[in-house]
């Protein structure tokens, strides 16, 4: 599973946003500056995210965006799906957007890709802004832990 720039750039938003819960709208250009997204691309996000009620807009001089729910019932799973309609790592074990095989009787193989399916939605569906939130940062220690250095494409 590869997250698109969009289901990126979302999260990295609703992040912000949850981080200054209370604290009152944030404008568009803070937005995209504090989180490196085109603000155009972001201005296209953000109507989206508004029109899902997850944000929403004060408009005035001091206007700009807020959390249009509370952290705790946003998950990144619901994020994801809605920017890039699924989880799956291939058509085959997609519900939603499944697509036959001509390999699905005998295919060995897709029995992981079931597996990571089936975890990722479990785990995405579970992590909410709230709990993403109040996770640490990963390091570049563990991106590059010496369990993985070898997985090439990882």
């Amino acid at each position: 599973m590869k997250l698109s720039r969009k289901s990126d750039y979302a999260l990295r938003a609703l992040m912000t946003l949850t981080a200054r819960v209370g604290e009152g709208p944030i404008s568009i250009r803070e937005l995209s500056e504090v989180n490196d997204v085109p603000r155009r691309f972001l201005e296209h996000i953000m109507l989206d995210l508004k029109s899902r009620g997850w944000v929403k807009s004060i408009p005035g001089r001091d206007g700009g965006f807020v959390l249009g729910a509370p952290p705790e019932s946003i998950t990144m799973g619901q994020v994801v799906r809605h920017f890039d309609g699924i989880l799956a790592p291939i058509p085959c074990v997609s519900t939603s957007h499944y697509e036959a095989c001509s390999q699905e009787a005998h295919c060995r193989f897709r029995r992981v890709l079931l597996d990571i399916r089936n975890y990722t939605s479990q785990r995405m569906d579970a992590a909410t802004l709230a709990d993403v939130y109040r996770g640490a940062p990963v390091t570049r220690a563990e991106v590059f832990s010496a369990a993985f250095i070898e997985g090439d494409g990882i």
